[in-house]
């Protein structure tokens, strides 16, 4: 964010932790995550006329989901969309999370790492899957990573070494800082994304806030650009994942699709440090400067509709 305020209005999806959230709420599934973004895009339309939107990791499957139902309906969509080291197919290039949700029914999910909010939290009683589980699922991934990584932060300190120090501290103060995701939108994520692969089978059925549901067509999607951006040592979203989103979008006119890999990048690199703020930003940067307009073909169709 600190970044890209240098060259843009930054706006940011804020999501409250699920136990903060009184059971009298109700429920928050994949679909209200859709419906939700393109709440946030038509706010961004009316107050500028149009916007950009990028997506890092799990959000790239409900935005593209989003800008491909306002496609379908004749909406005006973003002038570009960034997505960043998201399962859009989760198929390509497995990793460790990928082979877990294959290797394990929907039913494992809903009995083993699910769990109700204690009551010493407003949300008390809403069915989530914990933070702590999904900060364990991480370290276990890279458990000697992450036990050098402390030894080394062991040794700045002895040291003195106040800019390591430092470095160290702010990477794993966001590292550590998971939510409790509500059960509902974890486990529709798992089905959709994981198991059944909804949104590359052109299966994906959303439920709008009229209780309507719509298929997910993102090649419907005609005038926003595309930019997808992978880390070359991605073990979360595997190679080729994100970039599965050009084959689903194929109303886009090649000229304005573009794919980036961000060398020697793993995945929290590819947004945030050095090579996110030397190598990725600067493309990025470019990309939205370049779409920063309607396409002309757009523009006059629009002309078309108001005559």
């Amino acid at each position: 964010v600190r970044t890209m305020l240098k060259d843009h209005k930054v706006y940011i999806t804020d999501w409250k932790n699920a136990r903060m959230v009184p059971l009298s709420e109700g429920e928050f599934h994949l679909d209200d995550y859709v419906n939700y973004v393109q709440d946030f895009i038509r706010y961004l339309q009316q107050q500028y006329g149009n916007c950009h939107v990028m997506s890092v990791c799990q959000p790239t499957v409900p935005v593209l989901a989003a800008v491909s139902l306002m496609a379908s309906r004749g909406e005006t969509t973003p002038l570009t969309m960034t997505m960043m080291g998201g399962p859009i197919d989760a198929r390509r290039t497995p990793t460790a999370v990928n082979n877990l949700a294959v290797q394990r029914s929907f039913e494992w999910f809903e009995n083993n790492v699910i769990y109700r909010v204690p009551d010493n939290y407003p949300g008390a009683g809403r069915r989530v899957y914990p933070g702590f589980l999904q900060y364990s699922g991480f370290v276990a991934m890279n458990p000697d990573r992450h036990a050098n990584s402390h030894y080394d932060y062991f040794k700045n300190l002895v040291k003195g070494d106040d800019a390591s120090v430092e470095q160290h501290r702010k990477f794993y103060d966001e590292y550590n800082a998971v939510l409790d995701m509500p059960a509902e939108y974890y486990l529709d994520t798992i089905k959709t994304v994981f198991q059944d692969f909804a949104l590359v089978n052109g299966t994906w059925m959303v439920r709008n806030p009229q209780g309507q549901e719509e298929l997910v067509r993102p090649q419907d999607i005609k005038t926003t650009a595309l930019l997808t951006v992978e880390g070359e040592l991605d073990d979360i979203s595997g190679a080729g994942q994100t970039r599965a989103a050009h084959d689903l979008c194929t109303g886009i006119p090649s000229a304005r699709r573009e794919h980036y890999d961000v060398v020697g990048a793993g995945h929290y690199g590819i947004f945030s440090g050095r090579r996110w703020r030397e190598q990725a930003y600067p493309r990025i940067r470019d990309f939205i400067l370049s779409h920063n307009a309607a396409p002309k073909t757009a523009r006059r169709q629009e002309r078309a509709a108001a005559a």
